[in-house]
């Protein structure tokens, strides 16, 4: 399913297409506008990625079911400079950002403001991918139910019960409550091991994808053409995004 999503790179290149845009509207109007920084990447680098629970040894003996310290502080710093909030702007030229202003020095502001501007030149509705993304959400729901998946939950869950743990499927463990603070206790970076450990002896997280592979690939039989109509605006957004951003 992941075909019929938009990847980081064409996320990106709209991305710095809509800032273009923004950027240019701004300036029309007498006001220098600088995005905020963009926020780091945190977690899992893939769709599949985290997607069964986590895989890796040595981040879990250090950090249990928390990310990568170092990309934790990135993504905190980044957060401190703005990057949630999106811009730098304030004041008049804030209203002239969002529309909150009809016009200024007697120029008519673009309904939503130049942000909604430039939503509209650059096509980013396209990136929702609506009917892919509820398509893989409800084949990951539906996975959980597949006997083979039913069977290997249950005994990955036999096995962390020796080892002192009870819980009935894999990311039970990763959704506990205790474990939702900021302090890595030791308590959790015993169970992250002991669950990696049950994961690797049970095969768990293979059979999962295999199942919901399986069901997607159900899925994009039964929904072609929704998702090629999809895919297509992707690339349409995405060609155009390319021309604003190499300005030919």
């Amino acid at each position: 399913m992941q075909t019929y999503m938009p990847s980081d790179e064409e996320r990106g290149q709209l991305s710095q297409a809509r800032k273009i845009l923004i950027g240019d509207c701004m300036k029309g109007f007498g006001f220098k506008w600088v995005p905020a920084p963009e926020l780091p990447k945190v977690g899992p680098k893939t769709l599949t990625d985290w997607r069964y629970g986590i895989h890796d040894m040595a981040l879990a003996e250090e950090r249990g079911y928390k990310i990568d310290a170092k990309e934790q502080a990135a993504y905190d710093a980044a957060v401190d400079k703005g990057a949630v909030d999106g811009t730098t702007a304030d004041g008049s030229a804030a209203r002239a950002l969002d529309g909150r202003i009809k016009d200024v020095g007697g120029k008519k502001v673009p309904a939503g403001g130049c942000v909604g501007e430039a939503n509209r030149g650059v096509e980013t509705e396209a990136l929702q991918a609506r009917t892919a993304l509820d398509l893989a959400n409800a084949a990951f729901v539906k996975s959980e139910q597949e006997p083979k998946v039913v069977k290997a939950f249950t005994s990955w869950s036999a096995c962390m019960k020796r080892s002192g743990y009870n819980y009935a499927k894999p990311l039970d463990a990763s959704d506990d409550r205790r474990f939702s603070g900021t302090e890595v206790t030791p308590e959790e970076i015993s169970t992250a091991t002991a669950d990696i450990t049950c994961r690797q002896k049970t095969n768990v997280a293979w059979i999962w994808y295999q199942a919901e592979s399986a069901l997607q690939r159900q899925a994009i039989e039964a929904h072609a053409e929704g998702l090629s109509a999809e895919r297509n605006k992707i690339d349409s957004a995405v060609r155009q995004a390319s021309k604003i951003v190499t300005g030919k």
